[in-house]
C-alpha cells in the first residue's frame, strides 16, 4: 500500500491509499468527486481574459475574410470553367489560384488561432504561433531579397507582363489586370507599345482588324466626345512612328511605370509593411502570454462552477 498526500491550491489537504502499481484513476476520482469548494480553481486576471477574447475575435474576423477570399477564387475558377479538361493544364497560371491559395492559408491559420484561444488549447495555440513565426520570418526574408535582387525581379515582372499580354484575349482575369495597369499607370506594353506584337491578334501578320494595333486602354483618349468608349482607338497604332503615335497612345512601357509608382509611394509601402509586421508580432505576444496563463493556471474560469467529472482537471501536488 502507498499513502499519497494531496495538497490543492484551495481546501484542506487529504490522503488516499493506493497500490504502488494501481491505476491512478482512483486518485483522480477522489480529487474530482470532492466538494467544489475543495477543488483547486485559479481564476484568470482581467488582462488574460481580455487578451483571450481579443485573439479569438481577431482570428474569427480573419477566418471569415479568408472564407470570402476563398469563395471569390473558387467562383472565378468555376465561372471560367478552369477545371474543364481542355483548360486544366493551364490552371497553374490562373490568377484566381492566388486567391484560392491565400484563402485556404488564411482560413486554416486563423481557425487554429480562434479555436485555440476559445478552447484554451495549448497544442492549437503552439501550432498557430509557430506558423505565424514562420510566416513572419518568410516575409522579412522576401523583403530583404526584394531589395537585393531588384534586377531579377524586374526580369520576372517583364516575363509575367509579356505572358499576360500574349493571353490577353483568352483569359479575362489577365485581361482585366493588364487593362488596369495600363489605364492607371498610363502606359502601353512591357517596355513600349510595340510589345503588343507578341499577341497573335495584335501581331502585324494577323488577318483581323486588330492587326498591328494595341488595346483601347493604351489610348490617350479612349472616349469619343468624353462619353462613348472607343474600342478601336488603338487600331494600327504599331504602324505609326513615335511622333505621330504619341498623340494617340501612351508610348512608355508599364515596367517603367511600375518602378516610378513604387518610388513615389515608398513611404506608404513601408508604412503598410511595418503595420503588417507589427500586427503579427503583437499576435505572437498575445498568444505567448495566453499560453503562459493557461500553463500556469491550468483551469479556465468555466471550470470554477460545477462540471461533470470527466471535465474536471484538478491541479494538485502529490507527495
Amino acid at each position: 500500500m502507498l499513502t499519497v498526500s494531496i495538497k490543492c491550491w484551495q481546501g484542506p489537504a487529504f490522503s488516499i491509499h493506493v497500490h504502488a502499481r494501481a491505476d491512478l484513476v482512483k486518485v483522480w476520482f477522489a480529487l474530482v468527486s470532492r466538494d467544489d469548494d475543495a477543488r483547486p480553481c485559479v481564476r484568470y486576471s482581467l488582462t488574460d481574459h481580455f487578451l483571450k477574447y481579443v485573439l479569438f475575435l481577431s482570428n474569427l474576423m480573419f477566418t471569415i475574410l479568408g472564407l470570402v477570399v476563398l469563395g471569390l477564387g473558387m467562383w472565378g475558377l468555376i465561372s471560367k470553367e478552369s477545371f474543364a479538361q481542355e483548360k486544366i493544364s493551364s490552371i497553374g497560371t490562373d490568377p484566381m489560384l492566388v486567391l484560392v491559395s491565400l484563402g485556404v492559408v488564411l482560413t486554416a491559420l486563423c481557425l487554429l488561432g480562434s479555436v485555440g484561444a476559445l478552447r484554451e488549447n495549448c497544442v492549437l495555440l503552439k501550432v498557430f504561433s509557430a506558423v505565424v513565426l514562420v510566416l513572419l520570418g518568410a516575409q522579412v526574408l522576401v523583403a530583404i531579397l526584394s531589395y537585393t535582387t531588384q534586377d531579377q525581379i524586374r526580369g520576372y515582372l517583364r516575363s509575367g507582363m509579356l505572358t499576360a499580354m500574349a493571353r490577353y484575349q483568352d483569359d479575362l482575369d489577365l485581361r482585366f489586370i493588364v487593362d488596369e495597369i495600363q489605364t492607371n499607370l498610363q502606359c502601353c506594353g512591357a517596355d513600349d507599345y510595340r510589345d503588343w506584337e507578341i499577341n497573335i491578334y495584335y501581331n502585324c501578320s494577323a488577318p483581323g482588324v486588330l492587326a498591328c494595333g494595341v488595346p483601347a486602354t493604351c489610348c490617350v483618349d479612349p472616349l469619343e466626345n468624353g462619353t462613348v468608349w472607343n474600342s478601336q482607338c488603338g487600331v494600327g497604332a504599331q504602324k505609326l512612328d513615335e511622333f505621330t503615335a504619341q498623340t494617340v497612345i501612351f508610348l512608355g512601357g508599364c515596367l517603367g511605370g511600375i518602378s516610378r509608382w513604387i518610388e513615389q509611394h515608398q513611404g506608404l509601402i513601408g508604412t503598410i509593411g511595418i503595420v503588417v509586421l507589427g500586427v503579427q508580432i503583437l499576435t505572437l505576444f498575445i498568444t505567448t502570454r495566453l499560453l503562459e496563463s493557461i500553463q500556469e493556471y491550468f483551469i479556465p474560469t468555466s471550470f470554477c462552477t460545477r462540471t461533470p467529472l470527466w471535465f474536471r482537471f484538478p491541479r494538485c501536488v502529490t507527495e
